[in-house]
């Protein structure tokens, strides 16, 4: 099966985990700005990939009620 994503956004993924689990990770502003959650820390990391330019698939269409 092939991957989903290049190498170089799993690199970051993989940078991102490592700082989330040493409990480093910075989300954003605000009041807990610490991140919480593993799934928080996987999309940090791929939003990282992509501004660096890797190939990464696009983020996933909200669904209207």
């Amino acid at each position: 099966m092939p991957t989903k994503y290049s190498k170089k956004s799993q690199e970051k993924v993989h940078k991102v985990m490592r700082e989330y689990k040493r409990g480093t990770l910075k989300g954003g502003k605000g009041k807990h700005p610490k991140v919480r959650s593993r799934k928080q820390a996987i999309a940090i990391g791929l939003s990282e990939a992509r501004r660096a330019g890797a190939k990464v698939p696009r983020k996933r269409a909200k669904r209207s009620r």
